[in-house]
């Protein structure tokens, strides 16, 4: 598809949608005046987060007391099915991330109530869902419609049916998603963004989502080196983080 045909596609999904308009005008915002937002302070964050980072396995070890190898010896079935369905997906998305880090997570705060921003193909739901089943907890996703694909249906994909009663996905931007989600469930163990990349979306959906975390609760968001939001966020409010080292990416992760 061309870049042409994939904005046009987009821009009539969005058309067709109008609980879709307020995030629409806020696309057009972002890509003509705050182009440069997505990448504000780059430089800075990237070189902050490879001084300090560890591997996924150190992060659990130190964070939440627990070795890491028994989940995938533990789900050798579900996942290498997740894998399989992913591999004959006809739509490409996210592949899987640190499932570890998350999982171990639920199973560090004995999660009931996970929240979590963007979904794809559903590894990082997923995982949270593998461990949340055990206290028949619940999982709540904000995953925007993906307009230009035609992908709607394989959003969850490799998710298990039988994991499904456990979760409810949102279909909205954040800003549309994240107060249906606060006001089905106030109080949150574990927090994993993984959604708009750009420094305003992150530092916005980083003070909300903050502020509904329980403490002792577990903070994640995926692919701090984007920008600065996140080592921004971090010493605005004083908080001690941990950056993972993932595939080539940083991962943060803190205990509030």
């Amino acid at each position: 598809m061309s870049e042409i045909t994939r904005v046009l596609k987009t821009f009539i999904g969005y058309l067709k949608r109008p609980d879709l308009y307020p995030e629409l005008g806020r696309k057009i915002i972002k890509n003509t005046v705050n182009r440069g937002n997505a990448f504000k302070g780059k430089e800075k964050t990237n070189s902050w987060a490879a001084g300090r980072a560890v591997s996924q396995k150190e992060a659990v070890s130190k964070l939440f007391a627990v070795e890491i190898d028994a989940f995938r010896t533990d789900y050798a079935d579900v996942l290498l099915t997740a894998a399989q369905k992913e591999k004959a997906c006809p739509v490409k998305m996210g592949g899987p991330g640190a499932l570890e880090l998350l999982y171990y997570a639920c199973e560090f705060t004995d999660a009931k109530h996970v929240v979590e921003t963007g979904v794809a193909y559903g590894w990082s739901s997923l995982a949270s869902l593998l461990s949340l089943r055990k206290r028949d907890g619940v999982l709540y996703s904000s995953d925007m419609p993906y307009l230009a694909q035609d992908g709607d249906q394989y959003v969850g994909y490799v998710v298990p049916e039988n994991l499904k009663n456990n979760w409810k996905l949102f279909r909205f931007a954040d800003k549309e998603s994240l107060p249906k989600i606060f006001a089905d469930n106030a109080v949150f163990d574990v927090l994993h963004y993984d959604s708009d990349k750009s420094y305003n979306g992150r530092m916005w959906a980083y003070d909300e989502l903050y502020k509904h975390l329980k403490k002792g609760g577990v903070f994640i968001s995926d692919d701090i080196g984007d920008n600065s939001a996140y080592q921004d966020f971090c010493e605005k409010n004083d908080i001690e983080t941990t950056v993972v080292e993932y595939e080539g990416k940083y991962i943060g992760v803190f205990v509030k």
